[in-house]
């Protein structure tokens, strides 16, 4: 508890009865039992004076009323009073108590309730003014307009004598003696609300500021809306039945049977009791509330709201602090600063009860330095740090389920300000004890948040440490977080930090390290490769330093450090690589090649070269292995009797070579040697356009008619001049042996050669049309005779006749299409087209004239802009 208001005597045994009170601005009205009508002045006394108040009667007018008056409600909005005297409301103005006007429909009346709220009219700003007479049992309802109350509604009929009145919006709530119900002022229905209760002597409705209205059932307090509906779940308890009650925000002030109670709504408070005898009667007006007794009136004044505030902190009271505080009659940004210091102490308050989700809320509404509000837990701020935060008393000590409870409220804190502060450029915080330090720099404000949010995940539920660590805007303190990831052996989610941090080295060391650790979460090198695959151009000295040992131990595995499909590895610079490969694992040069050439359609003539090389220097290593696992004194024919691998090897080889288009055959040529690999020479020499000496080889060092003939059918080109009579060379090749110097052969190596006339024959029969005729005739030894010949003859003639006829065939057709070409043009070249002056266009409406024109097939004529605008 403590003072709100104090109570100064302004009236000392009236020898007139008072039976009603008014007041607005200094002044207080006073009805009596007598009929007269008192005004005082009351203004204050100088400090030195032993009275606070000085009361100065204004007026006294006696003959206001021949009876009591029994209740006075001032208007200053619209300089009038309306009292109720004899059963009747009468209205006089306010300043001379002149009479203005008497309702006497109201001839009956017990009591009246006043609504005055402003409105804006077309003339300007004016108020509304509504009133509620009570009258026998019914209710009258009438509005003020050019000096004079009219009906607003026709009289409701009621079952009993009302008792207590009062306005909410449009709404009336009658109190009878034993229920309450609530009045709609513009359809006049009738709603029941709930009884009075066993105790109550009589209703009791008071408005709130708020436009709610409080209900007395026994020594509760209820409130409802304007409709009728509860507003709070638990109503306010008195000590005692209240007489009369006013709301002075944020206090309830009700005058008892044996004193005046000060309580507040939220939070539910007893605050002051004060000791006015016999006091029967309360009133409010401009800042201050009059209770009166019959003979006594006192003035209730608010203690200066910065004392109030000061002792309700000293209590912990903070949230009546708090309204007080929004309240105050002060500069706004004093005011601001004066709640968001209550506020602050609040929240630690809330923290200290242990009511941690409540705190957080208040401080990240507040936008307290979030590393004050981290201060508060143990271990999660460097303690050099900690040390220099301050707060309003001892933290508490956490731990158990408290302290998780704790970190779980943290985490939510700490996710809405991360948001916050990433989508403002300014960091603006607040201390919990004014005057402390607070963080200026988004980018520590963020370290902290982010290193903090990361310790609690490890105390809560550590799968969400990975998925922080991997946020584009992950700002986490280096050191720290490696400092309690190291702790916690979290050495998966240590990699993510080096990784968003870009210290490769760090991780690339620890990951080998732990590949070797048969406990560890990043045993073996598969996260290994997983990280050099995407590190990039940028760091091809660390993917070269770290991809060694994987190399060495698992060439397979290693080598996807280099082939896998990622954007990173498509910018490694690939003769580097390559080098790189050949020096530390020759054996995965050729596959790594074989990606390049095959996978990435790399058309680069170097990397081609240099994989038929590696192929050719395979081959000869198979073959070599193979010589020398021979018996002594066996010798292999001269193809060679391939093993399987051997053979497997070739293949690839000769593959290449023939489906490659960017290798340099004229480099590669030499470097295959002459006592071996014909084939693969053969097919050199193709790409060199020396037909004649790959169809030898083919013919007399490979001995195969059938390699030969396929030759000739991948190289025939009748419109390449180099490529054209390759079927001619293989003839020539049956018929008349080349020098052996052209196989680089010398005389006394050439092979034993015989004349292959049958093969020759064959040649021509089944290519008698790529074959230049008087050609092959002239090479035809003379010993042929013309039978031998006679099927390909037969096949030209027949080959000749069949592209005469196809010809003949193709002029016919041109021919004809020639003839109706022509006769369509005379046809279009007949149509006559008179423009006149009389042809309009059909779109613009206007005349042809000796503009372009477009003729239609219909016959009709368009401008020629017109008819393509319509297109």
């Amino acid at each position: 508890m403590h003072d709100a208001f104090e109570a100064d005597p302004i009236l000392d045994k009236l020898p007139l009865g008072i039976e009603s009170v008014a007041c607005y601005e200094n002044i207080l009205l006073v009805g009596t039992k007598q009929g007269h009508l008192l005004q005082y002045k009351i203004t204050r006394n100088p400090p030195s004076e032993p009275k606070k108040y000085h009361t100065d009667l204004e007026r006294s007018n006696k003959s206001f009323s021949k009876k009591p008056i029994t209740q006075i409600v001032a208007v200053p909005e619209l300089f009038i009073l309306i009292s109720l005297s004899d059963n009747v409301i009468s209205v006089h103005d306010l300043v001379t108590f002149n009479s203005i006007t008497t309702v006497h429909k109201t001839k009956g009346a017990t009591l009246f309730a006043v609504d005055c709220r402003p409105e804006t009219t077309q003339t300007g700003s004016t108020h509304y003014l509504r009133v509620g007479v009570a009258s026998k049992r019914k209710i009258q309802l009438f509005f003020w307009k050019n000096r004079d109350f009219h009906e607003l509604l026709s009289d409701l009929s009621l079952y009993d004598y009302p008792h207590a009145l009062s306005w909410s919006k449009d709404s009336l709530c009658v109190g009878f003696k034993r229920d309450y119900y609530i009045i709609n002022s513009t359809t006049g229905s009738l709603k029941e609300l709930f009884p009075v209760g066993v105790q109550q002597a009589e209703p009791l409705v008071a408005r709130l500021r708020d436009q709610r209205l409080l209900l007395q059932r026994d020594k509760m307090s209820i409130f409802i809306n304007a409709e009728g509906e509860p507003t709070q779940r638990e109503p306010i308890n008195w000590s005692d039945i209240p007489i009369a009650i006013e709301h002075y925000p944020p206090y309830l002030v009700a005058v008892l049977p044996k004193f005046v109670e000060v309580r507040t709504i939220d939070p539910k408070l007893m605050i002051q009791n004060l000791q006015l005898p016999k006091a029967r009667l309360i009133c409010q007006g401009s800042g201050v509330i009059y209770v009166a007794s019959q003979s006594n009136l006192w003035r209730l004044q608010s203690v200066p709201a910065s004392q109030q505030i000061r002792d309700l902190l000293q209590n912990k009271q903070f949230e009546l602090a708090l309204k007080l505080a929004e309240q105050a009659d002060e500069p706004p940004h004093e005011r601001e600063k004066r709640v968001r210091n209550i506020n602050n102490l609040y929240a630690f308050q809330l923290f200290c009860q242990h009511r941690f989700e409540e705190s957080l809320q208040l401080f990240a509404k507040l936008g307290t330095d979030p590393s004050h509000v981290i201060g508060l837990y143990p271990n999660l701020l460097p303690q050099d740090y900690r040390s220099k935060l301050e707060y309003p008393e001892r933290v508490p000590e956490l731990e158990g389920h408290e302290m998780e409870k704790a970190v779980l409220a943290l985490i939510e804190y700490l996710t809405q300000k991360r948001n916050e502060v990433m989508k403002n450029d300014e960091v603006v915080t607040t201390a919990i004890v004014e005057g402390n330090t607070t963080i200026k720099s988004k980018k520590q404000l963020s370290q902290i948040i982010d290193t903090t949010l990361l310790k609690c995940y490890l105390q809560t539920n550590d799968a969400l440490v990975a998925p922080l660590l991997r946020l584009k805007d992950n700002n986490c303190h280096v050191e720290e977080s490696e400092r309690v990831l190291k702790k916690k052996e979290k050495f998966s989610e240590l990699i993510i930090l080096y990784e968003k941090k870009g210290l490769h080295q760090k991780a690339l060391s620890l990951l080998m390290k732990q590949a070797v650790r048969p406990d560890s979460p990043l045993k073996g090198h598969e996260r290994t490769v997983q990280y050099l695959q995407h590190l990039g151009a940028e760091h091809l000295d660390l993917i070269f330093e770290y991809a060694e040992w994987v190399l060495q131990r698992h060439p397979e595995d290693g080598l996807k450090i280099f082939t896998e499909d990622t954007p990173e590895i498509e910018t490694l610079p690939r003769d580097k690589v390559l080098d790189y490969l050949e020096k530390i694992n020759p054996s995965l040069a050729i596959p790594y090649l074989e990606h390049v050439i095959e996978d990435c359609e790399d058309e680069t003539a170097e990397f081609h070269n240099r994989l038929v090389l590696l192929l050719k220097d395979r081959v000869q290593e198979h073959m070599e292995s193979y010589l020398n696992s021979l018996p002594e004194g066996h010798t292999p024919s001269r193809t060679g009797e391939e093993v399987e691998d051997l053979g497997k090897e070739r293949a690839k080889l000769i593959h290449f070579l023939r489906t490659s288009t960017h290798y340099q055959a004229e480099r590669l040529l030499t470097r295959f040697p002459l006592d071996g690999f014909h084939e693969e020479r053969a097919i050199l020499l193709g790409r060199l356009g020396r037909h004649e000496q790959a169809l030898a080889i083919y013919i007399y060092l490979l001995n195969s008619s059938h390699l030969a003939e396929g030759y000739c059918e991948n190289n025939y080109d009748p419109d390449r001049e180099e490529s054209k009579d390759v079927y001619l060379y293989l003839l020539k090749m049956y018929l008349q042996p080349p020098d052996m110097s052209l196989l680089g052969l010398a005389p006394g190596e050439a092979p034993s050669i015989r004349h292959n006339t049958e093969s020759a024959l064959r040649l021509l029969e089944k290519h008698a049309h790529q074959v230049d005729v008087p050609k092959a005739l002239e090479l035809l030894p003379s010993s042929i005779r013309v039978r031998d010949i006679l099927t390909f003859l037969e096949n030209v003639l027949e080959h000749n006749a069949t592209e005469r006829r196809h010809n003949q065939v193709l002029r016919s057709l041109s021919y004809a299409e020639n003839l109706a070409v022509t006769e369509q043009r005379i046809q279009y070249q007949r149509i006559r087209v008179d423009v006149t002056e009389d042809t309009f266009c059909p779109t613009c409406k206007k005349r042809i004239g000796e503009s372009a024109f477009y003729y239609t097939p219909e016959g009709s004529i368009y401008h020629y802009s017109c008819y393509k605008g319509t297109k």
